[in-house]
């Protein structure tokens, strides 16, 4: 059987939010682990934007192969969950859940990464502005920890495809200030980011493989490198 394939760099937001979305949603896929500055031809020629992650499908139709691809990671997670949903992320069922789910998810995507990318270099150069970028930031992440006040995740009781496609991000702005951020006033947020990282389901999707190269070095994803 011929499964699709992922080309997917491991410490890559995009990239793990993709992961997370095709192990949610229980889809088998092999990984094609790259790295940027030797991209392969191959994924140049699948997407060629060439940037991770790349998901390609090729599937047989009236004796022709049809290559399907998502270069997108949204994209990917929404491709796998409409497939198989067994924890219903979609909340499916609820009226309006998914616009808001979807909602959500734009802000994180077109407001909050891009402050964050201004936050991480700021303090990365120690630049003065490290402390404006982290404000602003936390409008964003204000909102979040208001939203956990009554429940354990940002839409409700349930976790939804918003919770794993803020996870990646979440977890870097976490990272930029360690200990600034272990005792902001976020509990609730922190709480909720520490039962994500500890999840089996965390460590399946940053299991580390190595380098696909020359056409070989498919691994399944969530599967242990041999």
């Amino acid at each position: 059987m011929s499964y699709p394939y992922l080309y997917s760099l491991q410490h890559c937001p995009y990239a793990m939010r993709a992961r997370l979305g095709l192990l949610l949603a229980q889809q088998k896929v092999l990984v094609r682990a790259v790295n940027l500055k030797d991209k392969p031809a191959e994924m140049l020629v699948a997407s060629p934007k060439g940037t991770v992650p790349i998901l390609v499908q090729v599937e047989e139709q009236d004796g022709n192969s049809v290559e399907t691809v998502l270069d997108e990671s949204l994209e990917i997670m929404l491709w796998g969950l409409t497939k198989s949903d067994p924890l219903n992320l979609l909340y499916a069922g609820s009226s309006g859940a998914l616009a808001k789910i979807m909602g959500l998810i734009q802000r994180n995507d077109q407001e909050f990464i891009g402050l964050l990318e201004k936050y991480k270099a700021a303090s990365r150069y120690h630049d003065f502005s490290k402390l404006y970028y982290r404000g602003q930031c936390e409008i964003f992440i204000g909102e979040l920890e208001s939203r956990l006040q009554h429940q354990d995740f940002f839409m409700g009781t349930t976790a939804s495809l918003a919770d794993y496609a803020l996870l990646p991000f979440i977890r870097q702005f976490a990272r930029v200030d360690r200990k600034w951020y272990l005792q902001a006033p976020y509990p609730r947020l922190r709480d909720w980011l520490n039962r994500h990282l500890q999840q089996p389901l965390f460590t399946k999707a940053m299991i580390k493989y190595p380098l696909w190269l020359d056409n070989s070095g498919e691994f399944l994803l969530g599967s242990p490198a041999k």
